[in-house]
């Protein structure tokens, strides 16, 4: 059974229990790319306490049958209005500073793959400098200091984008050499960001909360022993 994930509060459903209403509009025109299909979709967050709402629309080159268009599998185009951007939300003993960053490279991802990247890996380097205290002068030397301090696939993941953020922060010498980074590309810098959220950030204080309810539960068992 496929799931759900709400992008406002993060919680996993089964698609059955996801209201969802449809709505289509063929446009029959001589368009550069002919006939087209739209199809949007609204999307309703089950959890009680988000009820939140997603819409999508979907444009395909349309299928003319008997007068009417129809949706074909020639995707031109995903639009997501609501939320605007693919950003997750974390808690806020995340620093600001590296939230914002995040919020806009999800948020630019599809208008500038470039600008994503970049502001993915300047997010990099805001997380480094904060989670494990490291401020080298530049990004390559303070990637070089956390190796051994996580997994050999994290830490190439995480090379991966300051390799493919330098190529929107930094020129090419030869102006005429373009590079360009595509939005799936963008969009995987994306997930690593929210990945090391999560396990440095949120894991960290998942722990210190446990911790902390087996100190509590300690002193609780020891002020009744001494009554």
């Amino acid at each position: 059974m496929s799931s759900w994930e709400c992008p406002y509060c993060n919680r996993l459903a089964t698609e059955s229990a996801v209201q969802n209403k449809v709505g289509e509009l063929g446009f029959n025109a001589d368009t550069k790319d002919g006939p087209l299909h739209f199809k949007s979709i609204v999307m309703l967050c089950p959890n009680p306490e988000c009820k939140e709402y997603v819409f999508k629309t979907l444009l395909t080159r349309g299928e003319v049958y008997h007068g009417l268009v129809y949706e074909s599998n020639d995707v031109l185009d995903i639009f997501t209005i609501k939320p605007q951007g693919i950003a997750k939300t974390f808690p806020n003993y995340i620093p600001q500073a590296i939230l914002e960053d995040y919020r806009e490279a999800a948020l630019i991802k599809g208008l500038s793959p470039k600008a994503s990247a970049t502001l993915s890996r300047r997010c990099l380097q805001g997380m480094i400098r904060d989670f494990w205290q490291i401020n080298k002068p530049n990004l390559f030397e303070e990637i070089k200091a956390i190796e051994d301090k996580v997994d050999s696939d994290t830490w190439y993941a995480i090379d991966a984008i300051r390799s493919i953020g330098n190529i929107g922060a930094h020129m090419e010498k030869d102006i005429n050499l373009i590079i360009d980074v595509d939005p799936d590309e963008a969009e995987l810098l994306i997930n690593l960001i929210e990945n090391l959220i999560k396990d440095w950030y949120i894991e960290k204080e998942n722990r210190r909360v446990r911790a902390q309810a087996i100190i509590d539960s300690a002193k609780d068992k020891k002020a009744l022993k001494q009554k």
